[in-house]
């Protein structure tokens, strides 16, 4: 059975556990410990998956592997073109989205002493809302989901930053795109189970 190392409230792990709920996949969840888990990940932070001899980390990459090992298709298409834009999203997400909102969450949310910036706090989040704006006009041109018509993995890590932008106490702009999108991903049962800060 596959194993996933991390606490179920983090943004990351919920990516793996959505993505396993999706493709019906049963595993065991365990806790982070330092002592038996710093070998498998030597950047010591989560997820990690165990899948038999196999250790994984980086979230999307084991996403991506989840997909390719068992028959997730519909998910991460096997067809180049198609997946490329599935795959630059999921990219997009972790490298423009994940910089755009990391000073402003950690500021108006984790509270952290570091981040106290007022002037960096408004910049953080003047560009968390324009990184949003571009999934909104994404969303505006599909008419469905994140990479065309069908949901994919691109709408499970864009889905859970999304969950983050909503419940984080700032303004943000009117976007109908993601707000009709976000009803849709709230009627799947995995995001029901993993989508809403770790909790159904």
């Amino acid at each position: 059975m596959l194993k996933i190392v991390g606490k179920a409230t983090s943004i990351n792990v919920r990516k793996v556990l959505w993505t396993c709920a999706e493709l019906g996949l049963p595993f065991e969840r365990e806790e982070w410990n330092d002592a038996a888990h710093a070998l498998l990940n030597p950047n010591r932070i989560v997820p990690v998956l165990v899948d038999g001899d196999l250790a994984l980390w980086e979230s999307n990459t084991i996403c991506r592997y989840l997909c390719t090992r068992y028959d997730g298709e519909a998910l991460l298409p096997r067809e180049a073109g198609p997946r490329a834009q599935v795959e630059q999203w999921m990219d997009w997400q972790a490298t423009e989205l994940n910089t755009a909102w990391r000073y402003a969450f950690m500021a108006l949310v984790r509270r952290s002493p570091a981040h106290t910036d007022a002037a960096q706090i408004d910049a953080s989040s003047a560009s968390w809302n324009r990184h949003m704006g571009i999934l909104d006009a994404q969303l505006g041109q599909t008419g469905a989901w994140v990479a065309g018509p069908d949901f994919t993995l691109a709408d499970i890590v864009l889905g859970l930053s999304a969950n983050r932008w909503q419940m984080t106490p700032m303004a943000r702009p009117d976007y109908p795109h993601v707000a009709a999108w976000l009803g849709k991903l709230d009627e799947r049962a995995g995001c029901r189970l993993y989508g809403r800060n770790g909790t159904p």
